[in-house]
Order: C-alpha cells, then structure tokens, then sequence
C-alpha cells in the first residue's frame, strides 16, 4: 500500500491550453491503491478515471481519452505491457508509467523496453509518484501551466525559458543542476533524503551511490549561494533543505 500524502508543494497546476483538465487513467486491480492514486490527482486538479484489468482499461481509454497512463503490470485480463501495446496502437504517443510491486533490474527493463515512460515500485510515496506524473505530462506537451515559475524568496526558477535568477541576477546551471534545483524549489522548507534526491532527479538508484547527491549540492550550492546568504542546508543524518535566506 502506498503511503498517504498531499500533492508535492510548489509544482505549478497543469491544464489543457484551453483550461480543461489533465486526464489520467489509473489501471490497478487493487481498488484501494487506484482509488488512493486517483485521490491525489484529483487533489492536483486532474481528471481520472479508473479500470481493474487490461482489457477495462482499453475500452476507457477509447472513451476517455486520457493524457497519462498509471499502470500496474501484473494485472487479470491483459497485464499492464498488453494494455499499452492495445492503447498505444489509437494513442502512439500517450506517456505512461508503470505502477508495481515487482522491483527486480530485469522487470524495470520490460516495463521500459514495452513502451513505459516511468516505472515506480510498491509500497511508493505518493509525493514521488504525483511529481513523476506531473512532469510525464509536462514533458508531453499536452498541458499548459498556470504558472511557469518557481520562487522561493529570490530564487526563482522558469520552466518554460529555464532560465534561474537570484535577485535578479541570472544564474548558468548544467541540466543536472536546474533539475536538482527544481526538485528541491518543487519541495520548499521540507528535507529531503538523499534517497528521495536520487529517485527524483536521477530516476532511479543511480546504483545506490549517494555521494552523487553531495557532490552536485555542493555545485549548486557554488552557483546559488556563493556570496549570499544561504539557502540550501545540510541537516545531518536526514538530507538537504531549501528554504528562502534569512534578511
């Protein structure tokens, strides 16, 4: 079962261009777990429906329409891989993630090698699975944000330009870095984990090596905070936090 949780603080809401909902459909033969997923879009503003088996959520995604894709892989009736090969054959370019309880290197691999954008493993946090989703769908096209920035006291982070400023003054970051910066900006005044770091902006493990988490704070913290005061802190034995710079 996956934990409870509110949405991910900070991310801008996402709508069609002409205002209409984000749709996601949510495949899961638990109904408590669809039911809870569907909960937290719903809490981003998201339209969603919901099937218990493949062959359920081929015939919705014809009458749906969805944006997104939330799909368990083991599942009666055509498994997760089928579901989307027969959704993906009227929709080629509908972005999913596949939702399951197998976590082995080699079941990762089917999901991606099927077509599957994202991959997340139960039991999951919530706030990782809504921010994977939202950015799914950022990254498709279909939506627009209401707002394009992220600010968090001067810092400010535009998603559209990616373009980063404190106090006005233009700050270069490596892709890396801005996506670093955007998950901690997406999280403000809440620690994260090294682990959260690493499944958030590197995807996946990156093999368990969490010293790639230190190093590229300290180069974020070189760009962001050489200079000024502080934004990005280290609390010990827990993570790393952002939070706007005392006056």
């Amino acid at each position: 079962m996956a934990d409870a949780a509110t949405p991910t603080a900070g991310l801008p809401r996402l709508t069609h261009p002409d205002g209409t909902p984000i749709r996601a459909l949510v495949v899961d033969d638990e109904d408590n777990l669809a039911e809870l997923v569907g909960m937290g879009l719903r809490m981003m503003g998201w339209s969603v429906a919901t099937a218990a088996d493949g062959l359920s959520a081929v015939a919705t995604a014809h009458t749906f329409r969805p944006d997104v894709l939330v799909l368990d892989v083991m599942m009666p009736r055509a498994d997760g891989l089928e579901a989307l090969a027969r959704i993906r054959a009227f929709d080629p370019e509908i972005p999913a993630l596949f939702l399951t309880a197998k976590d082995e290197v080699q079941d990762r691999i089917a999901g991606l090698a099927a077509g599957g954008d994202d991959y997340v493993t139960k039991p999951f946090s919530m706030e990782e699975l809504l921010l994977r989703l939202h950015r799914l769908v950022q990254r498709s096209g279909v939506a627009a944000a209401d707002d394009a920035e992220l600010v968090v006291g001067d810092l400010v982070l535009n998603l559209d330009t990616r373009e980063v400023t404190r106090g006005g003054e233009e700050i270069e970051l490596t892709n890396t870095q801005w996506e670093l910066l955007r998950y901690l900006m997406e999280n403000p005044r809440r620690v994260l984990s090294k682990q959260q770091i690493l499944n958030n902006v590197w995807n996946y493990d990156f093999g368990g090596q969490a010293n790639i988490v230190e190093l590229y704070i300290s180069y974020l913290r070189k760009r962001i905070d050489a200079g000024r005061p502080p934004m990005i802190h280290t609390v010990r034995g827990a993570g790393y936090v952002l939070r706007p710079a005392l006056p």
